[in-house]
């Protein structure tokens, strides 16, 4: 993938590898699955290219259709948090309103590893309380690297 100027420089800025550990921890509990993509520039809006890199990401062939995407547009300045069907039904708005107010207010500090990370383990507790691992633990559906 053809890095951006800005997305170059946001993943400069973010430590890859907490954001990665951060998304396995937050899945342990959970039949879940959690993403975390930094696009390079896009066109359309920002919940179109959450839906278009949800299909892309495999996220809306999870079993359970619980997965959740962060995702984030260097270039716009801006994040979306995206769930599929299941998490949507169960979550509901002010969770994800919660969650993004949080990952703003670190974002503004420049604290963007602390911004994801803290949407991450938010974003797994849910889960975990809504889509709880079986006996067997978390079956990891999808790959915890930053997209």
């Amino acid at each position: 993938m053809r890095l951006t100027s800005a997305r170059k420089a946001f993943l400069s800025r973010v430590d890859e590898s907490a954001i990665e550990a951060a998304t396995r921890k937050a899945e342990e509990g959970t039949t879940g699955e959690i993403r975390v993509s930094v696009l390079p520039r896009q066109i359309g809006s920002l919940a179109d290219v959450a839906e278009r890199t949800a299909n892309r990401l495999g996220m809306t062939k999870t079993k359970e259709r619980n997965g959740v995407l962060l995702l984030v547009d260097p270039a716009r300045r801006r994040f979306v948090i995206w769930g599929d069907k299941a998490v949507h039904e169960r979550l509901g708005e002010a969770f994800w309103t919660a969650t993004a107010d949080a990952i703003s207010e670190r974002f503004r500090k420049g604290d963007f590893t602390g911004g994801l990370v803290h949407g991450v383990e938010t974003v797994g507790r849910r889960l975990a309380e809504h889509f709880p691992a079986g006996p067997e633990g978390h079956a990891n559906q999808l790959p915890n690297d930053v997209d």
